[in-house]
């Protein structure tokens, strides 16, 4: 059900390395989790957010769900279709990403979830 392609948090974030960039977004466990989102505030572009750090919220008609960073870097781009479609998380959480980052230190990835890993956490949480 998750992609192979990128690791996972036990915070239920995703990220996805190209070279020295990484997406990042949640995953369709978050997203269920949290009901329709109507609101995804990210940092800015230039900012630099360190490993397992708060780096945004995702609001929805629920509640308000903090974003943390799984892996180290400076933000060069934000999802700007976001900004008025915040609803695209719902429809598609592993294609939307929400940031795009120059990572700090590719090591930190190894700390990090493969989809099999993520797949056994959430059985694990009953979920």
């Amino acid at each position: 059900m998750y992609p192979t392609d990128r690791k996972y948090t036990r915070e239920h974030e995703w990220v996805r390395v190209n070279g020295d960039t990484a997406e990042v977004g949640i995953t369709e466990y978050a997203q269920k989790q949290l009901g329709d989102i109507v609101f995804v505030d990210v940092p800015t572009v230039g900012k630099t957010v360190p490993a397992n750090e708060e780096f945004g919220t995702v609001e929805s008609v629920k509640s308000v769900s903090v974003l943390y960073m799984p892996v180290g870097g400076k933000v060069g781009e934000v999802n700007p279709d976001l900004e008025s479609e915040p609803e695209l998380v719902n429809m598609e959480p592993h294609d939307t990403w929400m940031i795009k980052v120059q990572v700090s230190d590719k090591k930190q990835l190894d700390g990090l979830m493969s989809a099999d890993a993520y797949e056994k956490y959430l059985a694990s949480e009953g979920d």
